[in-house]
Protein backbone atom coordinates (compact mmCIF):
# COMPACT_ATOMS: atom_id res chain seq x y z
CA UNK A 1 0.00 0.00 0.00
CA UNK A 2 3.10 2.35 0.63
CA UNK A 3 4.14 1.85 -2.63
CA UNK A 4 1.04 2.24 -4.02
CA UNK A 5 -0.74 5.06 -2.67
CA UNK A 6 2.87 6.74 -2.95
CA UNK A 7 3.24 6.55 -6.62
CA UNK A 8 -0.18 7.89 -6.78
CA UNK A 9 0.47 10.89 -4.79
CA UNK A 10 3.91 11.27 -6.88
CA UNK A 11 2.19 11.36 -10.62
CA UNK A 12 -1.24 12.83 -9.92
CA UNK A 13 -0.72 15.91 -11.94
CA UNK A 14 -3.82 17.43 -13.66
CA UNK A 15 -6.49 17.69 -11.99
CA UNK A 16 -9.47 15.14 -10.00
CA UNK A 17 -10.22 14.12 -14.16
CA UNK A 18 -6.03 12.79 -14.79
CA UNK A 19 -5.58 11.85 -10.78
CA UNK A 20 -9.31 9.47 -10.82
CA UNK A 21 -7.97 7.91 -14.50
CA UNK A 22 -4.14 7.23 -12.46
CA UNK A 23 -5.90 5.77 -9.52
CA UNK A 24 -8.21 3.12 -11.62
CA UNK A 25 -5.09 2.18 -13.31
CA UNK A 26 -3.39 1.22 -10.15
CA UNK A 27 -6.17 0.30 -7.80
CA UNK A 28 -8.29 -1.62 -10.52
CA UNK A 29 -6.31 -2.52 -13.63
CA UNK A 30 -3.16 -2.95 -12.46
CA UNK A 31 -3.16 -4.30 -9.03
CA UNK A 32 -6.37 -5.38 -9.01
CA UNK A 33 -7.59 -4.13 -5.05
CA UNK A 34 -10.21 -3.06 -6.23
CA UNK A 35 -13.53 -4.33 -9.03
CA UNK A 36 -14.62 -1.82 -11.57
CA UNK A 37 -18.41 -1.35 -10.18
CA UNK A 38 -17.09 -1.48 -7.08
CA UNK A 39 -14.52 2.05 -7.81
CA UNK A 40 -17.24 3.74 -9.68
CA UNK A 41 -19.81 3.07 -6.74
CA UNK A 42 -16.78 4.83 -4.88
CA UNK A 43 -16.60 7.77 -6.99
CA UNK A 44 -20.11 8.65 -6.85
CA UNK A 45 -19.70 8.24 -3.42
CA UNK A 46 -17.03 11.01 -3.02
CA UNK A 47 -18.77 13.23 -5.34
CA UNK A 48 -21.67 13.10 -3.26
CA UNK A 49 -19.54 14.48 -0.31
CA UNK A 50 -18.03 18.32 0.29
CA UNK A 51 -14.13 17.99 -0.21
CA UNK A 52 -11.83 16.97 -3.11
CA UNK A 53 -13.46 13.62 -4.43
CA UNK A 54 -9.80 12.15 -5.77
CA UNK A 55 -8.30 12.57 -2.17
CA UNK A 56 -11.57 10.96 -0.71
CA UNK A 57 -11.50 8.24 -3.62
CA UNK A 58 -7.75 7.45 -2.64
CA UNK A 59 -8.87 7.42 1.40
CA UNK A 60 -11.91 5.66 0.83
CA UNK A 61 -9.96 2.64 -1.26
CA UNK A 62 -7.30 2.57 1.53
CA UNK A 63 -9.98 2.17 4.09
CA UNK A 64 -11.38 -0.85 2.33
CA UNK A 65 -8.48 -2.26 1.88
CA UNK A 66 -7.11 -1.88 5.64
CA UNK A 67 -9.63 0.30 7.76
CA UNK A 68 -8.91 3.36 9.36
CA UNK A 69 -5.39 2.88 8.88
CA UNK A 70 -5.05 1.94 5.36
CA UNK A 71 -7.56 5.17 4.57
CA UNK A 72 -5.21 7.43 6.69
CA UNK A 73 -2.01 5.69 4.63
CA UNK A 74 -3.60 6.33 1.15
CA UNK A 75 -5.30 10.17 1.85
CA UNK A 76 -1.92 11.49 3.79
CA UNK A 77 0.17 9.82 0.83
CA UNK A 78 -2.06 11.66 -1.81
CA UNK A 79 -1.35 15.15 -0.16
CA UNK A 80 1.87 14.93 1.05
CA UNK A 81 4.30 15.05 -1.92
CA UNK A 82 1.93 18.33 -3.65
CA UNK A 83 1.97 19.93 0.33
CA UNK A 84 5.66 20.08 0.27
CA UNK A 85 6.21 21.34 -3.46
CA UNK A 86 3.31 23.96 -2.45
CA UNK A 87 5.25 24.72 0.94
CA UNK A 88 8.51 25.59 -1.20
CA UNK A 89 6.89 27.15 -3.78
CA UNK A 90 4.86 29.60 -1.27
CA UNK A 91 8.20 30.69 0.53
CA UNK A 92 10.09 31.47 -2.73
CA UNK A 93 7.30 33.42 -4.06
CA UNK A 94 7.39 35.89 -0.94
CA UNK A 95 10.83 35.81 -1.14
CA UNK A 96 11.39 36.24 -5.32
CA UNK A 97 7.72 37.34 -6.29
CA UNK A 98 8.60 40.70 -6.62
CA UNK A 99 11.43 40.75 -9.23
CA UNK A 100 10.37 41.88 -12.49
CA UNK A 101 11.30 38.52 -14.18
CA UNK A 102 9.05 36.62 -11.98
CA UNK A 103 6.58 38.83 -12.64
CA UNK A 104 6.85 38.94 -16.15
CA UNK A 105 6.98 35.09 -15.73
CA UNK A 106 3.36 35.28 -14.11
CA UNK A 107 1.87 36.93 -16.47
CA UNK A 108 1.94 33.85 -18.69
CA UNK A 109 0.88 31.79 -15.69
CA UNK A 110 -2.28 34.41 -15.34
CA UNK A 111 -3.10 33.99 -18.98
CA UNK A 112 -2.92 30.12 -18.53
CA UNK A 113 -4.96 30.02 -15.42
CA UNK A 114 -7.57 32.27 -17.28
CA UNK A 115 -8.00 29.36 -20.20
CA UNK A 116 -7.86 26.51 -17.47
CA UNK A 117 -10.90 28.07 -15.62
CA UNK A 118 -13.32 28.36 -18.86
CA UNK A 119 -11.73 25.03 -19.90
CA UNK A 120 -13.42 24.02 -16.33
CA UNK A 121 -16.79 25.82 -16.68
CA UNK A 122 -17.19 24.18 -20.31
CA UNK A 123 -16.95 20.77 -19.02
CA UNK A 124 -18.83 21.30 -16.17
CA UNK A 125 -21.46 22.95 -17.73
CA UNK A 126 -21.68 20.07 -19.87
CA UNK A 127 -22.74 17.93 -17.66
CA UNK A 128 -24.69 19.99 -14.96
CA UNK A 129 -26.82 22.11 -16.93
CA UNK A 130 -29.22 19.18 -17.94
CA UNK A 131 -32.41 21.14 -17.77
CA UNK A 132 -34.26 24.69 -17.26
CA UNK A 133 -34.22 24.44 -13.75
CA UNK A 134 -30.23 23.48 -13.54
CA UNK A 135 -29.22 26.25 -15.89
CA UNK A 136 -31.69 29.03 -13.63
CA UNK A 137 -29.77 28.02 -10.85
CA UNK A 138 -26.82 28.30 -12.85
CA UNK A 139 -27.53 32.10 -13.88
CA UNK A 140 -28.88 32.98 -10.54
CA UNK A 141 -25.84 32.12 -8.65
CA UNK A 142 -23.76 34.05 -11.04
CA UNK A 143 -25.32 37.62 -10.78
CA UNK A 144 -25.84 36.73 -6.56
CA UNK A 145 -21.76 36.29 -6.36
CA UNK A 146 -20.66 38.62 -9.42
CA UNK A 147 -22.99 41.02 -9.15
CA UNK A 148 -24.35 41.16 -5.52
CA UNK A 149 -21.48 39.55 -3.79
CA UNK A 150 -23.45 37.27 -1.57
CA UNK A 151 -21.97 35.00 0.49
CA UNK A 152 -20.53 31.04 -1.06
CA UNK A 153 -22.63 29.17 1.74
CA UNK A 154 -25.78 30.43 1.05
CA UNK A 155 -25.72 29.68 -2.73
CA UNK A 156 -24.87 26.26 -1.71
CA UNK A 157 -27.56 25.94 0.81
CA UNK A 158 -30.24 26.91 -1.07
CA UNK A 159 -29.39 25.05 -4.24
CA UNK A 160 -29.32 21.91 -2.24
CA UNK A 161 -32.77 22.87 -0.02
CA UNK A 162 -34.32 22.86 -3.63
CA UNK A 163 -32.89 19.80 -4.38
CA UNK A 164 -33.83 18.11 -1.62
CA UNK A 165 -37.60 19.05 -1.61
CA UNK A 166 -38.11 17.87 -5.37
CA UNK A 167 -40.30 14.90 -5.35
CA UNK A 168 -38.93 11.41 -6.82
CA UNK A 169 -39.60 11.07 -10.67
CA UNK A 170 -39.79 8.02 -12.77
CA UNK A 171 -36.13 9.16 -13.72
CA UNK A 172 -35.30 9.74 -10.20
CA UNK A 173 -36.85 6.58 -8.14
CA UNK A 174 -37.56 6.28 -4.71
CA UNK A 175 -34.99 4.04 -3.43
CA UNK A 176 -35.62 0.24 -2.48
CA UNK A 177 -35.37 -0.83 1.45
CA UNK A 178 -31.34 -0.33 2.72
CA UNK A 179 -29.91 -3.57 4.02
CA UNK A 180 -28.76 -3.43 7.41
CA UNK A 181 -25.73 -1.56 8.05
CA UNK A 182 -23.66 -0.63 10.57
CA UNK A 183 -25.17 1.10 13.59
CA UNK A 184 -25.40 5.18 13.70
CA UNK A 185 -24.04 5.57 17.21
CA UNK A 186 -20.89 3.90 16.27
CA UNK A 187 -20.81 6.24 12.95
CA UNK A 188 -21.94 8.71 15.46
CA UNK A 189 -18.82 8.42 17.48
CA UNK A 190 -16.37 8.61 14.59
CA UNK A 191 -17.92 11.57 13.23
CA UNK A 192 -17.46 13.21 16.71
CA UNK A 193 -14.00 12.28 17.42
CA UNK A 194 -12.81 13.47 14.03
CA UNK A 195 -15.16 16.98 14.47
CA UNK A 196 -13.18 17.18 17.85
CA UNK A 197 -10.02 16.45 16.78
CA UNK A 198 -10.53 18.56 13.57
CA UNK A 199 -11.58 21.88 15.62
CA UNK A 200 -9.17 21.62 18.42
CA UNK A 201 -6.39 23.81 17.03
CA UNK A 202 -9.26 26.53 16.44
CA UNK A 203 -10.27 26.10 19.88
CA UNK A 204 -6.87 26.38 20.84
CA UNK A 205 -5.62 29.40 18.67
CA UNK A 206 -8.75 31.47 20.35
CA UNK A 207 -8.26 31.23 23.63
CA UNK A 208 -4.06 32.14 22.89
CA UNK A 209 -5.50 34.96 21.09
CA UNK A 210 -3.71 34.50 18.10
CA UNK A 211 -6.42 36.78 15.73
CA UNK A 212 -4.90 36.06 12.79
CA UNK A 213 -4.20 32.42 12.33
CA UNK A 214 -8.01 31.96 14.22
CA UNK A 215 -9.49 34.03 11.86
CA UNK A 216 -7.48 32.07 8.97
CA UNK A 217 -8.20 28.77 10.36
CA UNK A 218 -12.20 29.57 10.77
CA UNK A 219 -12.59 30.85 7.09
CA UNK A 220 -10.57 27.77 5.35
CA UNK A 221 -12.50 25.22 8.13
CA UNK A 222 -15.86 26.61 6.83
CA UNK A 223 -14.85 26.47 2.99
CA UNK A 224 -13.60 22.94 3.75
CA UNK A 225 -17.57 21.58 4.57
CA UNK A 226 -19.08 23.78 1.86
CA UNK A 227 -16.48 22.55 -0.83
CA UNK A 228 -18.96 21.06 -3.70
CA UNK A 229 -17.88 21.58 -7.15
CA UNK A 230 -14.39 21.34 -6.57
CA UNK A 231 -11.45 23.98 -6.10
CA UNK A 232 -12.34 26.46 -9.07
CA UNK A 233 -15.67 26.88 -7.88
CA UNK A 234 -14.02 28.06 -3.84
CA UNK A 235 -11.62 29.95 -5.60
CA UNK A 236 -14.81 32.76 -6.25
CA UNK A 237 -15.58 32.43 -2.51
CA UNK A 238 -11.86 32.77 -1.68
CA UNK A 239 -10.93 35.54 -3.61
CA UNK A 240 -14.07 37.54 -2.21
CA UNK A 241 -13.03 36.82 1.62
CA UNK A 242 -9.27 36.67 0.96
CA UNK A 243 -9.02 39.73 -1.13
CA UNK A 244 -11.68 41.85 -0.84
CA UNK A 245 -13.46 40.93 3.10
CA UNK A 246 -9.56 40.58 4.77
CA UNK A 247 -7.18 41.98 2.75
CA UNK A 248 -4.97 39.27 3.34
CA UNK A 249 -3.76 38.74 -0.90
CA UNK A 250 -3.71 40.92 -3.83
CA UNK A 251 -6.13 40.09 -7.22
CA UNK A 252 -2.81 39.27 -8.84
CA UNK A 253 -1.37 37.15 -5.92
CA UNK A 254 -4.56 35.04 -6.05
CA UNK A 255 -4.30 34.75 -9.36
CA UNK A 256 -0.69 33.55 -8.81
CA UNK A 257 -1.47 31.29 -6.20
CA UNK A 258 -3.90 29.09 -8.46
CA UNK A 259 -0.71 29.07 -11.35
CA UNK A 260 1.40 27.46 -8.96
CA UNK A 261 -1.04 25.34 -7.88
CA UNK A 262 -1.58 23.71 -10.92
CA UNK A 263 1.98 22.71 -11.62
CA UNK A 264 1.94 20.48 -8.15
CA UNK A 265 1.13 16.82 -7.75
CA UNK A 266 -2.07 16.48 -5.40
CA UNK A 267 -5.31 17.78 -5.07
CA UNK A 268 -6.05 21.57 -6.74
CA UNK A 269 -7.52 22.66 -3.40
CA UNK A 270 -4.08 23.09 -1.49
CA UNK A 271 -4.18 26.37 -3.68
CA UNK A 272 -5.80 26.86 0.12
CA UNK A 273 -2.35 26.31 1.55
CA UNK A 274 -0.49 28.55 -0.99
CA UNK A 275 -2.82 31.65 -0.02
CA UNK A 276 -2.77 30.76 3.80
CA UNK A 277 1.20 30.44 3.71
CA UNK A 278 2.05 33.32 1.65
CA UNK A 279 -0.67 35.59 3.66
CA UNK A 280 1.24 34.62 6.63
CA UNK A 281 5.05 35.03 5.49
CA UNK A 282 3.77 38.70 3.78
CA UNK A 283 2.46 39.65 7.24
CA UNK A 284 4.86 38.53 9.77
CA UNK A 285 8.12 36.65 8.39
CA UNK A 286 8.30 32.43 6.70
CA UNK A 287 7.66 31.46 10.74
CA UNK A 288 3.89 32.52 10.58
CA UNK A 289 4.02 31.55 7.14
CA UNK A 290 4.98 27.68 7.86
CA UNK A 291 2.18 27.71 10.84
CA UNK A 292 -0.65 29.19 8.52
CA UNK A 293 0.57 26.53 5.94
CA UNK A 294 0.29 23.68 8.35
CA UNK A 295 -2.79 24.86 9.79
CA UNK A 296 -4.66 25.25 6.53
CA UNK A 297 -3.43 21.70 5.51
CA UNK A 298 -5.36 20.36 9.06
CA UNK A 299 -8.58 22.32 8.36
CA UNK A 300 -8.98 21.23 4.86
CA UNK A 301 -7.71 17.85 4.52
CA UNK A 302 -9.43 16.29 8.24
CA UNK A 303 -12.70 16.39 7.09
CA UNK A 304 -11.86 14.70 4.65
CA UNK A 305 -10.88 12.07 7.00
CA UNK A 306 -14.38 12.67 9.12
CA UNK A 307 -16.81 12.32 6.00
CA UNK A 308 -14.99 9.26 5.10
CA UNK A 309 -15.08 7.19 7.82
CA UNK A 310 -18.36 8.38 9.20
CA UNK A 311 -20.00 7.67 5.96
CA UNK A 312 -18.15 4.77 4.11
CA UNK A 313 -19.47 1.97 5.84
CA UNK A 314 -22.77 3.39 4.48
CA UNK A 315 -22.53 3.83 0.94
CA UNK A 316 -24.93 1.82 -0.56
CA UNK A 317 -27.88 3.27 1.39
CA UNK A 318 -26.41 6.67 0.45
CA UNK A 319 -26.33 6.20 -3.36
CA UNK A 320 -29.80 4.84 -3.25
CA UNK A 321 -31.32 8.22 -2.21
CA UNK A 322 -32.87 10.18 -5.09
CA UNK A 323 -33.09 13.55 -3.06
CA UNK A 324 -29.85 12.89 -2.15
CA UNK A 325 -28.71 13.09 -5.99
CA UNK A 326 -31.45 15.85 -6.90
CA UNK A 327 -29.69 18.17 -4.07
CA UNK A 328 -26.19 17.40 -5.72
CA UNK A 329 -27.65 18.11 -9.21
CA UNK A 330 -28.82 21.65 -7.70
CA UNK A 331 -25.58 22.38 -5.73
CA UNK A 332 -23.54 21.19 -8.73
CA UNK A 333 -25.35 23.82 -11.77
CA UNK A 334 -24.93 26.60 -8.96
CA UNK A 335 -21.55 25.95 -8.71
CA UNK A 336 -21.27 26.32 -12.42
CA UNK A 337 -22.08 29.72 -12.11
CA UNK A 338 -20.22 29.70 -9.46
CA UNK A 339 -17.16 29.04 -11.75
CA UNK A 340 -18.32 31.51 -14.66
CA UNK A 341 -18.08 34.17 -11.91
CA UNK A 342 -14.70 33.38 -11.10
CA UNK A 343 -13.90 33.18 -14.54
CA UNK A 344 -14.62 36.51 -15.41
CA UNK A 345 -13.66 38.11 -12.31
CA UNK A 346 -10.01 36.46 -13.15
CA UNK A 347 -9.96 37.98 -16.87
CA UNK A 348 -10.99 41.35 -15.64
CA UNK A 349 -7.98 41.41 -13.35
CA UNK A 350 -5.55 40.06 -16.16
CA UNK A 351 -7.11 42.63 -19.08
CA UNK A 352 -7.18 45.36 -17.08
CA UNK A 353 -4.88 47.79 -14.65
CA UNK A 354 -7.38 49.48 -13.33
CA UNK A 355 -10.73 47.66 -11.89
CA UNK A 356 -13.60 50.56 -10.13
CA UNK A 357 -16.60 49.30 -8.66
CA UNK A 358 -19.88 49.69 -8.38
CA UNK A 359 -21.19 48.58 -4.92
CA UNK A 360 -19.85 45.29 -5.26
CA UNK A 361 -19.97 44.93 -8.89
CA UNK A 362 -16.23 44.86 -10.28
CA UNK A 363 -16.35 47.76 -13.37
CA UNK A 364 -12.90 48.05 -15.42
CA UNK A 365 -11.38 50.92 -16.79
CA UNK A 366 -11.70 50.78 -20.43
CA UNK A 367 -8.77 52.60 -20.73
CA UNK A 368 -6.23 50.89 -18.71
CA UNK A 369 -7.07 47.63 -21.09
CA UNK A 370 -3.86 45.78 -21.42
CA UNK A 371 -2.57 44.04 -24.66
CA UNK A 372 -0.48 41.81 -24.02
CA UNK A 373 -2.29 39.95 -21.38
CA UNK A 374 -5.06 39.50 -24.40
CA UNK A 375 -2.81 38.32 -26.50
CA UNK A 376 -0.90 35.95 -23.84
CA UNK A 377 -4.89 34.28 -23.25
CA UNK A 378 -4.75 33.64 -26.71
CA UNK A 379 -1.63 31.56 -26.88
CA UNK A 380 -2.75 29.73 -23.92
CA UNK A 381 -5.76 28.68 -25.31
CA UNK A 382 -3.80 27.81 -28.92
CA UNK A 383 -1.71 25.50 -26.57
CA UNK A 384 -4.80 23.92 -24.59
CA UNK A 385 -7.19 24.15 -26.87
CA UNK A 386 -5.68 24.33 -30.57
CA UNK A 387 -2.65 21.98 -30.00
CA UNK A 388 -3.76 19.97 -26.82
CA UNK A 389 -0.87 20.33 -25.18
CA UNK A 390 -0.01 18.70 -21.38
CA UNK A 391 -0.70 21.21 -18.71
CA UNK A 392 3.08 21.15 -17.42
CA UNK A 393 4.59 21.62 -20.98
CA UNK A 394 1.66 24.91 -21.18
CA UNK A 395 2.99 26.16 -17.89
CA UNK A 396 6.79 26.24 -19.18
CA UNK A 397 5.63 27.61 -22.30
CA UNK A 398 3.24 30.37 -21.23
CA UNK A 399 5.97 31.76 -18.28
CA UNK A 400 8.86 31.49 -20.77
CA UNK A 401 6.37 33.77 -23.23
CA UNK A 402 5.78 35.83 -20.72
CA UNK A 403 9.54 36.34 -19.48
CA UNK A 404 9.79 37.05 -23.65
CA UNK A 405 7.50 40.53 -22.91
CA UNK A 406 9.86 41.39 -20.17
CA UNK A 407 12.72 40.89 -22.55
CA UNK A 408 11.49 42.99 -25.33
CA UNK A 409 10.50 45.63 -23.55
CA UNK A 410 13.60 46.22 -22.30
Amino acid sequence: MLAAFGRIGLVSFGGPAAQISVMHRELVERRRWMQEEGFLGALSFCMLLPGPEAMQLATYAGWRLRGIAGGLLAGMLFVAPGALVVALLALAYVEWGTLPEVQAAFLGIKALVVVLVCQALWRLSQKALTGKAQRLWAMGAFVALFAFALPFPLLILAAGTWGLLQPASASNPPAPAPAQGPGARRSLLVALAWGLAWLAPLLALHLAGQTFLFELGAFFARLAVLSFGGAYALLAWMAQVTVETHGWLSPGQMIDALGLAETTPGPLILVTQFVAMVAGALRQGPGLGLAAGVLTLWVTFLPCFLFIFTFAPHVERLLGQPRLRAALAAITAAVVGVIASLALWFALHVLFALIGSLGPLPLPQLSSFQPIPALLILAAAGLLIGLRRGLLESLAVMAGLGLATQILAL
